[in-house]
């Protein structure tokens, strides 16, 4: 006759790994008990995961964002991708990056060519986008303003993947296409906006074209520090006349450094 199994207590978490919460929300000296998690910690993780998954599903309330955006004194075009509906978004990305038919044709009709054309497409983030794309989009809009560039109205695209600014830049001639995206939702945070900066942009471009700016919601970058950043780009890339790495290069040539955070990354 067996007896009751010994009970399992939690192993205890060395001291200068506590230390290293303050510095991340990263899932660090969680602690265990025997093989596994202790139990809080196993329940934010599923909760965490829920989030993300929430987030991917999740439809962005287009009409909810015009409206928003309107309010501004934003006029937006709403297009979409040539993915008919979530499922097909995420099985088939591919869909994601090329605008559907009727969308093509909207913005095929004659507009004069702008500087910058400024898309806020859901991504894999609606949620990231109803939460940060406004206040960024007010932060950038009167900077750009302020340097004299000649703006399209706002794209708002659904089912959307960062090159579908390709394809929309290219039909509206814009010199640079900045594209304001859901970013993948992680453990940490399902809310995060990433903003896609590609110098004439074009069908084709690869991601080594383009600069990115991620991690914009509460907790991670400001609206107002990612806007600054997506300034000081676009004028570096209209003086450079390039984006990506091409863009880094010439700027590791000057003798100072012009601009500070820009990258280059995936793209979803």
């Amino acid at each position: 006759m067996t007896g009751r199994p010994a009970s399992v207590t939690q192993a205890a978490v060395p001291e200068s790994w506590l230390a290293l919460r303050r510095h991340t929300p990263a899932r660090v000296a969680i602690g265990r008990v025997g093989s596994g998690l202790p139990t809080h910690a196993y329940l934010e993780f599923q909760a965490a995961h829920a989030r993300a998954r929430d987030a991917v599903h999740a439809a962005l309330d287009l009409d909810a964002m015009m409206q928003r955006l309107a309010a501004y004194g934003w006029p937006a075009i709403p297009v979409r991708s040539a993915a008919a509906d979530r499922q097909v978004y995420l099985r088939a990305p591919e869909l994601g990056r090329r605008l559907s038919a009727e969308s093509k044709g909207r913005l095929s009709e004659p507009m004069v060519a702008p500087d910058v054309v400024i898309v806020i497409g859901d991504g894999l983030s609606s949620v990231a986008v109803e939460r940060n794309a406004a206040p960024v989009l007010q932060c950038l809009g009167p900077r750009l303003a302020a340097a004299g560039l000649q703006l399209a109205p706002i794209i708002l695209a659904v089912q959307a993947r960062v090159a579908l600014a390709d394809e929309i830049g290219e039909l509206l001639q814009a010199r640079i296409s900045l594209i304001m995206i859901g970013e993948r939702p992680g453990l940490s945070a399902a809310d995060s906006l990433g903003i896609y900066l590609t110098f004439a942009p074009r069908v084709g471009c690869v991601d080594s074209e383009r600069n990115c700016i991620s991690n914009i919601r509460a907790g991670g970058m400001s609206a107002e520090d990612a806007a600054a950043q997506a300034a000081d780009l676009i004028r570096c890339m209209l003086e450079h006349q390039a984006s990506g790495v091409l863009l880094a290069s010439r700027l590791h040539e000057r003798p100072h450094r012009e601009i500070e955070g820009h990258r280059v990354v995936a793209s979803p």
